[in-house]
């Protein structure tokens, strides 16, 4: 039996920096313990802080990835070394709980990597990029499989829009954004951050927080799409409502702690 899964690896910019090495391993280490915590009661993964400066994620779930992925970026405490994720999903052939990740070869974890090492090499750099249609030959006529390279051009399309708008934004409408997507309340955003409401709305239209976090929804809901159509619903079951809300209850509870904006 096939299983759903989905992979990324972050690695941060500018870590080389001699000042931010302890700092980045102490909070790499943070942030794995953070997601650990966040999927604990809803979907089974691995994940591993190795390498200096880099997480490798992986997940029950087309979506999972790329969920963890946008909440850590948007709550990322050293805004001037940004994270980067090269992602990938698709199937296994064996349950994620036999794997070693030190040691374990797989077409998908390949994708992933070059996703990242893609990454490296652009001057001005994505926070996103999946990668579907390299090293896999598995393609199917029964599946999105057929059509991985369509998908990997709309997905990082769609990525670069959203990219584009979060860079143009200030930063009370980064703010804005980010304790919205926790919250889902502009009140309970103005209320920490000590504005009022038409205040709040302003910044959220003018920095187009709307948008951004329409893209977020929208690729959420093409890849448990995909999964779906992939899988007999009894199979396996779609988790990405139950992991946002079980992030959103962590970071309601440690908002001191865990979000530096």
């Amino acid at each position: 039996m096939n299983r759903p899964i989905s992979i990324f690896i972050l690695d941060v910019s500018n870590s080389s920096e001699p000042a931010m090495g302890e700092k980045l391993t102490n909070y790499l280490d943070d942030l794995v313990y953070w997601i650990n915590i966040w999927t604990k009661e809803v979907v089974y993964c691995k994940v591993k802080h190795r390498a200096g400066d880099e997480i490798i994620f992986v997940g029950y779930g087309y979506s999972t990835a790329y969920i963890l992925a946008f909440f850590i970026s948007r709550i990322w405490k050293f805004k001037d070394h940004p994270p980067y994720f090269g992602l990938s999903f698709g199937d296994i052939d064996k349950e994620l709980e036999a794997v070693d990740l030190e040691k374990w070869i797989h077409p998908l974890i390949k994708q992933a990597r070059y996703a990242n090492d893609l990454l490296k090499q652009e001057q001005e750099r994505p926070l996103f990029k999946f990668e579907l249609d390299q090293f896999y030959e598995n393609k199917t006529l029964s599946s999105y499989n057929l059509f991985r390279n369509e998908f990997e051009i709309l997905i990082n399309s769609l990525l670069r829009l959203q990219m584009t708008m979060l860079q143009e934004q200030t930063h009370i409408q980064e703010q804005v954004c980010t304790y919205y997507l926790i919250l889902q309340q502009q009140k309970a955003a103005g209320a920490l951050l000590g504005k009022t409401a038409p205040t709040i709305s302003s910044h959220f239209k003018k920095g187009k927080s709307g948008e951004i976090l329409n893209v977020f929804a929208e690729l959420i809901t093409i890849l448990n799409s995909l999964q779906e159509k992939s899988y007999v619903k009894d199979q396996v079951n779609v988790v990405s409502d139950s992991l946002k809300e079980s992030i959103r209850n962590h970071l309601k509870e440690n908002l001191n702690k865990v979000i530096s904006l």
